[in-house]
């Protein structure tokens, strides 16, 4: 089965202590969907501006990622500017210039309604309801969210919570949303608005997840260098919806091990800077790095 990507497609300009690189593709549906794209085949709603580059196309269409759904308006493509401190968990936002972004509607192409999975990757929770309105009865619909929503659309976003099975969001925006400080604590009020499957990223730390069948904490792979961590919490969920898309059996059976391949699919993007890391994984190396996971948690 393939599975639905709608979130933002954007060029990035990240600066880290080391190196600096502009205009790199970027955005959460370009993360989400190239990692989806190893498990799955891919199909991708955004919007790109008349600069939008060819060679960031062909790469979509590497990656075999159907682009009926790409809208492409008259104006700029969405530009953001960051720069990254030694600590890679720090990041600060330099310049953002929304461009066609500003107006994006999420139109769905006819095919693309009656999509078995759905990853509603980080946009504003109003495009996402809108995205919901569109679809015919979706086998399994997960959710991804940052603090800007919390701050400026939080009853969206609430009532976006109640209409998805799983729900993705990072350690303090959990804090943010149940005002917990245990992250247990924070996944159960979050189970309260309504989701089955909450997951909590924490970064180099791994993810937390808590669904039907209990806890299930998922490390993150190890890494000895870290160039830009841009887009790794997209490649999680990317490479997580990708590998329950084409698993046999129910999600209670495969999200466990889904995990696990979000969290090496992750691994490869923080390898490079933008997706350069991303686009040099292939099954097979993801295949090894998952073997290697599982030796180093295995007691």
């Amino acid at each position: 089965m393939s599975v639905l990507v709608v979130g933002s497609t954007a060029l990035d300009s990240i600066k880290t202590p080391t190196a600096e690189n502009p205009r790199l593709l970027g955005g959460s549906a370009s993360h989400a969907g190239v990692a989806a794209s190893y498990f799955a085949p891919v199909k991708m709603v955004g919007v790109v501006g008349k600069d939008f580059p060819r060679r960031y196309i062909n790469l979509y269409k590497k990656h075999a990622i159907d682009l009926t759904g790409l809208q492409i308006g008259d104006g700029k493509t969405f530009h953001w500017s960051g720069e990254y401190e030694l600590n890679m968990n720090n990041r600060r936002t330099l310049l953002t210039e929304l461009g066609v972004f500003e107006h994006f509607t999420p139109h769905l192409p006819d095919q693309y309604k009656s999509s078995n999975f759905v990853l509603l990757a980080n946009i504003a929770p109003a495009l996402q309801h809108h995205v919901l309105d569109q679809m015919r009865r979706p086998k399994f619909v997960v959710a991804d969210t940052m603090d800007l929503w919390l701050n400026i659309a939080l009853d969206d976003l609430v009532k976006l919570i109640r209409r998805v099975d799983g729900f993705v969001l990072n350690d303090s925006e959990a804090h943010q949303l149940t005002n917990e400080d245990n992250v247990f604590a924070a996944l159960k009020k979050i189970h309260q608005l309504g989701p089955k499957y909450v997951i909590i990223k924490k970064g180099s730390h791994g993810s937390i997840l808590s669904s039907p069948k209990g806890f299930f904490i998922c490390p993150a792979f190890p890494l000895h260098k870290v160039v830009d961590p841009t887009g790794a919490g997209d490649s999680f969920v990317g490479g997580l919806m990708g590998y329950l898309s084409r698993a046999r059996g129910s999600i209670d059976s495969n999200i466990r091990k889904a995990m696990v391949y979000g969290s090496v699919t992750a691994s490869f993007c923080c390898e490079g800077f933008g997706l350069n890391g991303t686009i040099k994984a292939s099954t097979e190396k993801i295949k090894l790095r998952y073997k290697e996971l599982e030796k180093l948690t295995r007691f």
